[in-house]
């Protein structure tokens, strides 16, 4: 059993990574949706491979203490830098200090700058038959075309909410709240399993499900709903809080700090997209039940479902879906949220 077991779904991409640890390629791209789990299995997978059939050189690389697993993290908040990518391409040419492979992981490829993307060029398309390099990122375009065309490309999808549902209950998660954090997850494991103990979660869903309703007409209460809806993101995000406060050292220094501060980035944003798709999901049932289509949220009232006409409905769930391409853009989700609930309140039936 490697350290591939109890993956939350995904499973052809883990039987195919299971299949590959005998014979590894010389390199791995990682690609899908934030917090959709392909961090993790980058993780396991690289632990697999350095640890082998060695249960303890397995829990030392999935702790990050096996000297033959290289984890490259940015350079403060922005990036990858030209001396790191340096520093690999050096570090690559030796031997392996205690396992057969060395890996050298990157958990946020898509921060690597040209100019560190140049100087491993070489070394991923030529690396010595003891190395292994795992990149991770959103997108194949998040980098250059010529480092994404010397790695074998392994595409992570969303996750459908019954095996979500499935996985988090065998986590331990009691029912109710493995449902409720399924639903509120968009099909990300990672970000399930921040929310399956926190009880505001039904409350998150329910908000964002009553927007539509709700929009504002004038352009200071769009800012107000988009405080809100900030606000109400804040309680389940106090899992990730508590586990970085666990993992405090004083001897970590600026290095941890940056990685948990990108984490909670990633999480914020994270939920800000689900809170989006659970709107457009409400504006999508709108328009739905009013033109004979089955609907998706089937605890909204069928009153509430015909407050807005299929017209509107169709023009909002496109506008809320622009916002969530903004957020992936890097604008800020609070000008971004209120600008969008502006909108949609000018186009109030």
């Amino acid at each position: 059993m490697t350290a591939l077991a109890g993956i939350i779904g995904h499973q052809a991409v883990v039987e195919l990574l299971a299949g590959e640890l005998s014979r590894p390629a010389q390199a791995y791209l990682f690609v899908g949706p934030s917090n959709v789990g392909k961090g993790t299995v980058a993780l396991r997978f690289a632990a697999s491979l350095v640890g082998g059939d060695d249960p303890n050189a397995v829990r030392r690389a999935l702790e990050r203490t096996h000297p033959d697993l290289v984890v490259v993290e940015p350079s403060g908040r922005a990036s990858i830098t030209v001396d790191q990518a340096r520093g690999v391409v050096s570090r690559a040419s030796r031997s392996p200090y205690e396992a057969d492979l060395q890996v050298f992981l990157f958990e946020e490829a898509g921060l690597l700058n040209d100019e560190a993307a140049n100087a491993l060029l070489k070394t991923l398309e030529e690396p010595t038959s003891s190395t292994v390099f795992v990149l991770v990122a959103e997108s194949e375009d998040d980098l250059p075309s010529t480092v994404a065309s010397r790695c074998r490309t392994v595409v992570f999808g969303r996750v459908p909410e019954d095996e979500v549902v499935a996985g988090l209950r065998a986590a331990g998660v009691a029912d109710e709240q493995a449902t409720r954090a399924a639903a509120v997850c968009g099909g990300r494991p990672g970000l399930a399993l921040d929310l399956a103990t926190q009880p505001d979660v039904a409350a998150f869903r329910a908000l964002w499900l009553g927007i539509g309703v709700r929009v504002p007409e004038h352009p200071g209460e769009a800012y107000r709903l988009a405080d809100e809806v900030i606000e109400a993101t804040k309680p389940l995000l106090s899992g990730l809080v508590e586990r970085h406060r666990a993992e405090a050292d004083p001897d970590a220094g600026k290095a941890l700090k940056e990685r948990q501060a990108r984490e909670m980035k990633r999480a914020s944003d994270a939920l800000y997209t689900t809170g989006l798709e659970i709107l457009a999901s409400f504006y999508r049932d709108a328009a739905a039940a009013q033109l004979g289509a089955p609907v998706r949220n089937k605890d909204i009232p069928v009153a509430t479902l015909t407050a807005v006409s299929p017209r509107r409905a169709v023009a909002a769930a496109d506008r809320v879906l622009a916002t969530i391409e903004a957020l992936r853009a890097n604008q800020r989700p609070h000008l971004a949220l209120a600008a969008m609930f502006a909108e949609l309140g000018s186009d109030a039936d």
